[in-house]
């Protein structure tokens, strides 16, 4: 599966790639990007952090959750699939943040539908949110993670959204 360079596109959001300028502006403590305008709360350090995960023409990056001209966060994944821990089910992880300002207007749910979206059924997608992030557990709920795998080192909830063996008959996801 290979994701797309092109900004993917909902009915209110776009979710650009970063771009090495973004990059650069996020890591330097800018105030603006490439895109255009960012929401005062931009970056977060979260966001900060997903920088180092940037490299040139990866579409498994980090992108911009932008309504209009404004960034209000990010979305993207660590990295491409790779074969799951337990069945060999391609996987990924996947991770996203608002500033506040934009939480409960299901803008999180609205980007994370569309990024998996573009994946396809047969890769299995995993979050790592911690226990008293209701807002996010709802969200990833809403997205089909429907699995607790577990907690991390920092006792984040590790959920998962189920994908389907190669060959497997699609209309039978869950």
């Amino acid at each position: 599966m290979v994701l797309s360079l092109a900004a993917i596109r909902t009915e209110r959001l776009v979710l650009p790639l970063w771009t090495a300028g973004d990059v650069a502006a996020i890591r330097g403590g800018a105030r603006d990007g490439v895109l255009g305008e960012w929401h005062h709360d931009f970056p977060r350090p979260d966001d900060v952090s997903a920088a180092s995960l940037w490299h040139e023409g990866d579409p498994w990056g980090p992108r911009s959750i932008a309504r209009g001209v404004t960034v209000l966060g990010s979305i993207g994944f660590f990295g491409p699939p790779e074969p799951g821990p337990d069945d060999g089910i391609d996987e990924v992880e996947v991770g996203y943040g608002l500033v506040r300002e934009a939480w409960g207007w299901g803008f999180a749910t609205e980007a994370l539908r569309a990024v998996l979206a573009e994946l396809g059924p047969g890769i299995a997608v995993r979050a790592s949110i911690r226990p008293e992030n209701k807002a996010s557990l709802r969200v990833v709920a809403k997205c089909g993670f429907t699995q607790l795998r577990g907690t991390t080192e920092d006792d984040e909830l590790v959920m998962v959204r189920p994908g389907q063996a190669r060959g497997a008959d699609p209309s039978q996801m869950p």
